[in-house]
């Protein structure tokens, strides 16, 4: 028999916060629960102070709502409200520096980003920390596309992250890179209808608790535009810049260059811009076709005074290991293809040796 919304919620209100003495339905701290084909994700909202100190109760709350007839996975996150002390938009207005962020025991964090969808940034970013890695680097891989998850594909994972002591996450390793998802946590086919908070939520935890140390570089693969999870990026961790990947067409450009904008509103360094699809390679004869346009992206980094990383080009072989979860990088490292990413990765790389910057500062005008 299939479970119902008031099956689940009558489960979790059978659950007791141990810090209010409330149950959690009663209490509000249920939000954002989506409940499709016996897959539930919700959210438990507690005070910003807790923190940690609640994932008991988180964990309480899930396997309550896993013991349920019907149910097949559950998730759930923490999401804190914060209360406002007195003074403190004062305080921001005058431009407060806030308490700089981190991640312990990873020297730098890069963002892979696109300003829309269908341009290869995720192939992109795991073939670039694939590459990094070859360099020599102890790199990570996060994939923070709560929406759309393309990382357990790409890499062929389909094991669940285990915990050592029920509070940090191991993150699963795979050719030479540590890796975490929530597409780890969740089925392929299971939609994550969450609002922007869950969304920044769920990228904090898997930034904060997750066992990523050491790294000499975390590669974040951004979900595609500028919405909450870019600024959760930007605001929360001091990011060593971010790589934007785009398409050489006018269309995809347009929203390369918002994205650009976004980061450089939020004091993200840029580090440049990397032309994928830039051309296309005939597997049987060898000409080249400019399918989408050409150098599109060199002119547009020209125009903004942003480094151009280089071409990837649109070859079958970059689709065929990806969709087999054995990037190019993998499968290929000598191949004409992986040395595109390989060079990538250098221009990447040399960028790392600069001073880290502080957390941007968040003023209010």
């Amino acid at each position: 028999m299939a479970v119902s919304r008031e099956d689940v919620l009558n489960a979790l209100n059978r659950v007791v916060d141990p810090a209010s003495g409330k149950r959690l339905v009663e209490g509000g701290m249920v939000e954002g629960l989506v409940l499709k084909n016996g897959h539930v994700n919700f959210a438990i909202e507690v005070p910003a102070e807790r923190g940690a100190a609640a994932e008991p109760l988180r964990k309480e709350a899930e396997a309550a709502v896993a013991a349920l007839s019907g149910v097949l996975s559950v998730t759930a996150v923490l999401t804190a409200h914060h209360q406002a002390a007195p003074g403190a938009a004062a305080a921001a207005r005058e431009g407060a520096k806030p308490t700089p962020g981190g991640i312990p025991g990873v020297a730098a964090v890069i963002a892979v980003a696109s300003g829309k969808g269908g341009v290869g940034k995720s192939t992109v970013a795991v073939n670039l920390a694939l590459a990094l890695a070859r360099l020599g680097l102890k790199t990570g891989l996060l994939d923070a596309d709560i929406y759309g998850p393309s990382v357990p594909r790409l890499l062929n994972i389909h094991d669940k992250p285990k915990s050592r002591d029920g509070k940090v996450l191991e993150p699963i390793e795979k050719f030479g890179i540590k890796t975490m998802s929530i597409g780890f946590l969740v089925s392929e086919d299971q939609p994550m209808v969450w609002r922007g908070p869950m969304v920044a939520s769920a990228i904090s935890q898997m930034l904060a608790d997750v066992a990523w140390a050491p790294l000499d570089v975390l590669v974040v693969d951004m979900p595609p535009g500028t919405g909450d999870a870019q600024l959760t990026m930007a605001q929360r961790v001091p990011l060593k810049g971010a790589v934007i990947v785009s398409t050489p067409q006018d269309l995809a450009l347009i929203d390369a260059r918002k994205g650009l904008a976004m980061f450089r509103k939020t004091h993200v360094p840029i580090l440049g811009i990397v032309e994928n699809m830039s051309v296309f390679v005939c597997p049987h004869c060898g000409s080249e076709s400019h399918i989408f346009g050409d150098g599109g992206a060199r002119r547009v980094a020209e125009e903004l005074g942003a480094a151009f990383l280089g071409e990837i080009p649109l070859v079958p072989a970059i689709r065929e290991t990806s969709d087999a979860g054995v990037p190019i990088v993998a499968h290929a490292p000598h191949s004409a293809e992986a040395k595109a990413f390989l060079s990538l990765a250098e221009n990447v790389a040399a960028t790392l040796k600069a001073p880290m910057r502080p957390a941007p500062r968040i003023v209010m005008e």
